[in-house]
């Protein structure tokens, strides 16, 4: 069993402690309740890092007043007992009080990126999200970090706080895991009841059906968009949060479609809202 550190202080001696050590650290934050994607960040971890260490924690500050923080799932004798099979060094689980104690009043933000595709719907969210990630770093002092390309606009925003904050930790982004039938792992599937978890199959669909006509010749976004768009509706009840078709680094939006492009989608499916995102690469 991975020793489990629940206090900043003790995390940040028991880091120290391995660095002092000339031993490379690879670092996967997660908000729990995981899954194989999460599970495909420890495994690449292992293979590039003397140590790894796994955060779990639920962030507050990244959900808006409506959203589903008191929903969220959460189990963490499941994902010791799972993170157990994998012979993670640590687990760093502290409480919210723990990160944020009485007084606290600093944030971290990334301007230019908060504001677009997810941050436009959220507001804040992405501050929450640079927030707690540079406090982790800061904890744990990874030489290494792993993202899912799924969350293809936080891992694009963390990787740029961290170039411009000269944190010395390197990015790494794998790419999305999904379900036999196409639907990206994410730790809110477990909210889907079977008639939803059924409709959500379109959004991967609608992602290789521009895929496919971008392939075919079609460059315009806006016709891009018309066509997922009308896939979409085929599943009676989705609502489409935004869909964007950008630059993958700085996400501003394309009219036409050339070069390395990212097409995100976020949709909710009844009450629960997904996000998928595919990257292309033409001429």
């Amino acid at each position: 069993m991975a020793k489990v550190v629940k206090s900043v202080e003790s995390m940040m001696k028991l880091s120290g402690g391995f660095r002092k050590k000339g031993l490379s650290i690879g670092f996967v934050p997660t908000m729990g309740y995981l899954h194989k994607g999460h599970i495909s960040l420890v495994k690449e971890a292992k293979k590039r890092n003397d140590i790894v260490v796994v955060s779990i924690f639920v962030n507050p500050p990244q959900f808006g007043p409506r959203e589903d923080l008191k929903k969220y799932p959460r189990d963490i004798k499941r994902d010791l007992k799972l993170l157990s099979r994998y012979k993670v060094n640590a687990v760093f689980a502290p409480a919210a009080k723990e990160m944020y104690p009485d007084g606290y009043r600093t944030g971290v933000e990334v301007k230019g990126l908060s504001d677009k595709l997810c941050g436009a719907s959220r507001p804040g969210h992405f501050k929450g999200v640079t927030t707690i990630v540079a406090k982790l770093f800061n904890i744990v002092r990874p030489n290494n970090a792993y993202f899912g390309e799924k969350d293809f606009q936080q891992q694009v925003m963390i990787r740029k706080m961290a170039r411009d904050m000269n944190m010395g930790v390197r990015i790494i982004s794998m790419p999305t895991v999904r379900e036999k039938d196409g639907l990206a792992m994410s730790s809110r599937n477990t909210h889907l009841n079977k008639e939803d978890r059924v409709k959500a199959l379109v959004i991967n669909r609608s992602l290789k059906f521009a895929k496919i006509l971008v392939n075919s010749g079609i460059r315009s976004s806006v016709k891009i968009k018309a066509a997922m768009t009308k896939l979409m509706r085929t599943a009676r009840g989705l609502k489409i949060d935004y869909m964007s078709i950008c630059d993958p680094e700085t996400l501003d939006e394309k009219s036409i479609i050339k070069g390395k492009t990212l097409i995100a989608v976020a949709v909710y499916v009844g009450k629960t809202r997904l996000i998928d995102n595919i990257v292309i690469n033409c001429a």
